[in-house]
């Protein structure tokens, strides 16, 4: 598994991008699916989905597994079947990530990646120029950075070791689940240049190679910089996947061995107008992924598979190919009769994260709905493990907590109630309707009534089946009970929020280089109460656990750029007001 692997940047995906000789050696041995989706977002609720096989994220927020959850691993080793984790993914080892690898009969751990707190230094390490943000994460990348000045000492080798070396330790036994688990290519797009030199040469802007989650602000070059970097890291993980088939091959594993390659979600490198993930919607760079599959028992060798599959699916596959079946809270589907068949297992299917879009597709049409509600509002979390990625839930927001009746996957178990909260405010952004098949890249949202009540019916009968709770419906606009109708559809009402958010940000080059809204961090800025004031009207979401932690180390033009309702004009004019107060 991969973290943040864009299927359009895989040449068996059709790149012309991208060098990836080894997923288009992949691809020949094994069934590609071209109707892959995520569910869940993004990197915990995806696991939660692999581990539970089913949608968590109209209930809460990025979390662990909850006691109530069946997992999949766990499953599986009580029924005699070994089950091993290597990974260099730190985000298990974090607060909102704690009951993952504890499923598994074992596990080994690579520290250095992203913001991962490995080793201690404290004297601030040296940094060059960079539009990298500036703040604790991106300090401790740094000084991660020092102990993988070389390919052998780089996290990610070194999980691909761990894991070539359990199955040269393993590979006569029966009955085995492995589990590799690489971070990249997520970012930061830290590699070597080697790989990069693949893509580029003679780069003399500032450095770049990890993009916050906003809108594209930087020059042409730094964004093209940036997304090179991004394909070099994915270089990097092609060999890395060269290095696992080449042990199949020596070993003729392919004869009783499933393998299994997928990822969590995709990557925006300026597609859209934006970077990243999850302050915008989940548009089909992100949600569209790319699966490959080999069961020796349904050879596919360089074939594809069309029907539409999605992550709860693939639990539940590795459950059959064991003998097992899905338990009854798993909403997803073994995926044997797909290979054997291309057999259609859903009719359509559920993408989003905590409070954003409710999304569905059925594979040619995707339905991105909307909250009818500027603020968003009604949202709350669904829990017994109350943590959020980086800490606890704060007292502030358990004052406000309930315990109330669970759910039918809760399984008899109450569960605390906690008002929620979300990143982003999907709201500025409308509701949209696309066409994938006329329409690949999302640019051109239909109106078409009919077949939005086509999908939102598809959407509210998906979210029935899931239990999604009632504040859900009201948040949408959506009905709880009885049909939905006309005077439910949102498209064409929001269609001005839809052209209001594709406006260009404020970027860099339109200010002075020394200007107080691109220079000078925010955390800094809202110590002066008359900034303060002026600065948190505009930019609400500095007022957000997320805001208070991470956002304030940006500056403000980093900040508008991810608020897609702010005007342009307004970050010209907060510089003049604060011009006449810092």
């Amino acid at each position: 598994m991969f973290d943040t692997l864009n299927r359009r940047f895989l040449e068996p995906y059709g790149s012309t991008e991208g060098r990836t000789p080894n997923f288009t050696r992949l691809a020949r041995q094994t069934a590609r699916f071209t109707r892959c989706y995520a569910g869940s977002m993004p990197c915990m609720p995806a696991r939660r989905e692999l581990h539970t096989g089913r949608y968590n994220f109209l209930h809460r927020s990025w979390g662990p597994l909850e006691p109530f959850d069946d997992s999949v691993p766990e499953l599986l080793r009580a029924e005699g079947v070994y089950t091993h984790l290597v990974t260099d993914h730190y985000h298990y080892w974090e607060d909102g990530g704690l009951t993952y690898h504890n499923r598994f009969d074992s596990y080994e751990f690579f520290r250095g990646q992203e913001g991962d707190g490995w080793k201690g230094h404290v004297a601030d390490p040296a940094v060059p120029d960079t539009n990298n943000a500036k703040n604790p994460r991106t300090r401790r990348n740094w000084v991660n950075r020092e102990y993988q000045r070389t390919e052998e000492f780089h996290s990610q080798t070194l999980t691909i070791d761990a894991g070539l070396e359990f199955l040269e330790q393993n590979r006569a036994e029966d009955d085995w689940l492995l589990q590799i688990e690489c971070f990249d290519p997520h970012e930061p797009f830290f590699t070597y240049d080697k790989y990069l030199e693949l893509f580029e040469s003679g780069y003399r802007g500032r450095h770049f190679d990890w993009p916050a989650y906003k809108k594209v602000v930087e020059s042409a070059a730094e964004a093209e910089h940036a997304r090179n970097g991004y394909l070099a890291l994915l270089a990097m993980c092609d060999f890395s996947l060269g290095r696992v088939l080449d042990f199949m091959d020596r070993h003729r594993m392919w004869d009783d061995t499933m393998l299994m390659v997928c990822t969590d979600h995709g990557f925006l490198l300026g597609e859209h107008g934006w970077w990243g993930k999850s302050v915008q919607p989940w548009y089909d760079e992100n949600i569209h992924t790319p699966l490959f599959l080999w069961d020796p028992r349904h050879p596919a060798a360089g074939e594809t598979r069309e029907s539409l599959v999605q992550t709860i699916d693939l639990g539940p596959t590795m459950l059959e190919f064991f003998g097992l079946e899905p338990t009854p809270d798993m909403q997803g589907k073994p995926l044997a009769s797909v290979l054997a068949d291309d057999n259609m297992i859903h009719e359509a299917v559920l993408f989003g994260s905590a409070g954003g879009h409710v999304n569905v597709t059925d594979g040619r049409y995707v339905y991105m709905r909307n909250t009818v509600h500027p603020d968003n509002q009604p949202l709350f979390d669904y829990t017994l493990m109350p943590t959020h990625m980086h800490a606890p839930f704060s007292p502030a927001e358990l004052r406000g907590a309930e315990f109330v009746e669970g759910f039918g996957f809760t399984k008899g178990v109450p569960v605390l109630k906690v008002p929620g909260w979300t990143f982003g405010n999907p709201y500025p952004f409308g509701t949209m309707l696309f066409d994938l098949e006329t329409d690949p890249g999302q640019q051109s949202p239909l109106s078409d009534p009919a077949l939005e009540l086509r999908m939102a019916e598809l959407l509210v009968k998906l979210m029935r089946d899931t239990e999604a709770p009632p504040e859900q419906y009201e948040r949408l606009g959506l009905p709880a009970t009885g049909p939905v109708t006309a005077e439910h559809l949102l498209a064409d009402a929001q269609r001005d929020l839809v052209h209001a958010a594709a406006r260009p940000p404020a970027r860099r080059a339109d200010v002075a280089a020394d200007a107080i809204v691109a220079t000078v961090p925010i955390r800094k800025l809202l110590e002066i109460p008359a900034a303060r004031a002026a600065i948190l009207p505009l930019l609400p979401r500095l007022d957000t656990p997320t805001g208070r932690t991470m956002l304030a180390y940006l500056t403000v033009i980093d900040v508008a750029a991810m608020h897609p309702d702010l005007d342009p004009a307004a970050v010209h004019h907060l510089e003049a007001e604060l011009n006449g107060v810092v």
